[in-house]
């Protein structure tokens, strides 16, 4: 059954890729964790107020000279290296013309026909009815370049430029050391388009963080993808492509590619044509709508940035690096199928999940690897998938399940209460210790108070005790919830089916 969204019609899923072929590209951009911008001395720390962290340099004022980031060009290197690019031997700056309110110099140095790292490639995993599979996604190229301004659209209702009164210009963000890095078309992946994009941005993701170059937090912009998809019919040509702009988190990635592919197979389907543009993808409806037309090449008129010497690393540095790179994230994840004996699958839905990093934490806090993983792939993930959030979004942190665990060892919590305990500390309730104390959900370990709860579901229920007297051991189950019940979970129901076996006498 088809439904539609702002006008535009969107096939099944299952009846568009019974037909039509997907092609994938995406673009990514990955701002770097440096203490200064590309070109000059500001500060790159987030959430400062509008326009303090500008120069002349920056600001594109007349007479500022840029000067190359050191840690920048060698951040770049790395990240060349891991994802098994070549690195040039020389490139160069170029000017990318165009003008727009957050470009304040008119012009974006980038790298056009000369990027420092080119031919690579970075091998992802999808689960798939037969087990798991590997894809090999091919880099094109790995360019630097500088971020622009961020643009804030105020008095509408979405945000977004269009309906908004007046518009603002924060500079801060300009000149951030940005790179892009830029897949080769990706196809043979059938319905596993979706997965496969979101696989190879949690795989990139994972990566910078191993090389600790970016933070990477997609809800800040620090990593933000454009994702390029097109269709066509087994046996013809590529299709026309479209690009959905700033998608912003892994689980948005995949919906991007899901809708889109739904969305052109409607298209190809009632004989129109699919229009080359970029398109801007919603949250709150996993769909996209209509940006603007590239149905014609835009030119950026590049030319070599006057300003600033090309670059040319010595093969002895690119070296020195590559000896120093950190364990990759496929390699880490091998060695920890082995240390928390776990098998390929249980580790896919770890990584797919975005939780290999939050459980390693937590075991470092001293708990259990079994304990780590069923809290943050079980209650924890169900109340992100629920509110459509990553998982590391939530306010829970490996500390606080450490903290959990040790009530539940204890005895002062059991693993009912615990959950009640994470509710609050996603509702941001306070601390657990904290938590525990204003909702009083600590155990019942009184022996007087459980005994009494048995005495009185006892009476509540003679028929029950005659038959656990006459040897029907296993309707004691409903004397031991009744005292569950009364106790609103609080009490341990082992210690309780113990008190109550004992209080009439009977023995397993």
């Amino acid at each position: 059954m088809t439904t539609t969204h702002n006008g535009d019609v969107y096939l099944p899923y299952d009846e568009a890729i019974s037909r039509y072929e997907p092609i994938i590209g995406i673009e990514t951009h990955v701002e770097l964790g440096t203490n200064s911008k590309m070109w000059c001395g500001c500060t790159t720390d987030f959430g400062a107020e509008p326009n303090t962290q500008v120069c002349p340099v920056c600001l594109g004022l007349p007479g500022s000279m840029p000067v190359v980031n050191r840690v920048a060009v060698e951040s770049t290197i790395r990240i060349g290296l891991a994802l098994n690019c070549n690195i040039a031997e020389w490139c160069r700056f170029a000017r990318k013309n165009y003008f727009y309110p957050d470009m304040p110099k008119d012009y974006q140095i980038s790298q056009y026909d000369e990027p420092l790292c080119f031919d690579g490639y970075l091998d992802v995993t999808v689960q798939t009815p037969d087990g798991p599979q590997i894809v090999r996604v091919e880099i094109e190229r790995v360019h630097m370049e500088e971020d622009t301004g961020k643009l804030l659209h105020t008095g509408g209702a979405t945000g977004r430029i269009h309906g908004a009164e007046y518009s603002l210009v924060d500079y801060n963000r300009a000149g951030i050391p940005l790179i892009e890095i830029v897949t080769k078309t990706v196809h043979g992946t059938g319905r596993l388009a979706p997965e496969v994009a979101k696989a190879y941005v949690a795989e990139l993701r994972d990566v910078m963080r191993a090389l600790g170059v970016s933070d990477v937090r997609m809800e800040e912009g620090s990593m933000r993808c454009d994702v390029n998809l097109s269709l066509n019919k087994p046996g013809d040509g590529w299709g026309t492509r479209s690009e959905t702009k700033n998608v912003n988190s892994l689980r948005s990635v995949e919906r991007a590619v899901r809708s889109e592919i739904e969305r052109q197979a409607s298209v190809l389907d009632n004989g129109q044509r699919v229009i080359q543009e970029t398109r801007h993808f919603h949250e709150d409806t996993g769909r996209s709508t209509s940006g603007r037309s590239k149905e014609e090449a835009e030119d950026y008129r590049y030319f070599p940035e006057p300003d600033l010497l090309p670059v040319a690393p010595s093969r002895e540095w690119v070296e020195e690096l590559r000896a120093a790179l950190p364990e990759m994230p496929s390699v880490k994840r091998t060695r920890l199928m082995g240390e928390w004996n776990i098998n390929e699958f249980e580790l896919a839905t770890l990584a797919n999940a975005g939780a290999i990093e939050l459980v390693e934490a937590t075991i470092e806090f001293g708990v259990d690897s079994a304990a780590a993983r069923k809290w943050w792939t079980g209650e924890l993930l169900r109340v992100a998938n629920e509110q459509g959030v990553e998982l590391e979004a939530l306010s829970v942190t490996p500390q606080d399940i450490q903290q959990v665990e040790a009530l539940i060892a204890s005895g002062a919590l059991n693993d009912k209460l615990a959950r009640q305990v994470f509710e609050a500390l996603i509702a941001q309730e306070g601390s657990v210790a904290e938590i525990v104390e204003a909702r009083g959900l600590a155990v019942v370990s009184d022996d007087g108070a459980l005994l009494a709860a048995i005495d009185e579901a006892l009476a509540a229920s003679p028929d029950v005790a005659e038959k656990i007297l006459s040897g029907k051991i296993q309707a004691a189950g409903a004397i031991v919830g009744a005292v569950m019940k009364a106790t609103k979970g609080q009490a341990d129901a082992a210690k309780v089916r113990a008190l109550l076996l004992e209080r009439l006498g009977v023995s397993e």
